[in-house]
């Protein structure tokens, strides 16, 4: 089985083209089901394997070259055409997770320059 990192090297872009630039938002999503009952009482389960209960979801921005742009687009489009997931070591984390892409936009505000913004979304697979 094949195995995709998103990093520079098997993105195809210059040094820093897949480090995703700061004020980057991190979202939490503890997997609990609650249960309420009439009389005020709430129960909290936390649903699924132990390791699994708050996946992460991430809102980066990427601002560089057209090229490496258009590399970054063409890794996002590949994934999302064999449903496969992604490495990708957040910033300030210490280990890599597997992630997809949930979607992402590009905005070319200069002459050879672009803004890609994607939002990655934790998930537990091989």
């Amino acid at each position: 089985m094949t195995t995709f990192t998103f990093n520079d090297a098997d993105v195809g872009t210059t040094t820093g083209g897949t480090t995703p630039k700061y004020n980057l938002r991190k979202n939490s999503s503890p997997n609990t089901r609650v249960v309420r009952f009439a009389d005020g009482f709430e129960q909290r389960i936390l649903f699924g394997l132990a390791t699994h209960q708050n996946p992460k979801s991430y809102n980066l921005t990427f601002d560089v070259s057209a090229a490496d742009a258009t590399k970054i687009e063409d890794f996002f489009d590949a994934r999302a055409l064999d449903n496969k997931n992604f490495s990708f070591t957040p910033p300030g984390e210490a280990s890599s997770s597997k992630f997809v892409c949930e979607g992402y936009s590009k905005q070319i505000p200069y002459v050879n320059r672009a803004t890609i913004q994607a939002s990655f979304r934790e998930v537990f697979e091989a």
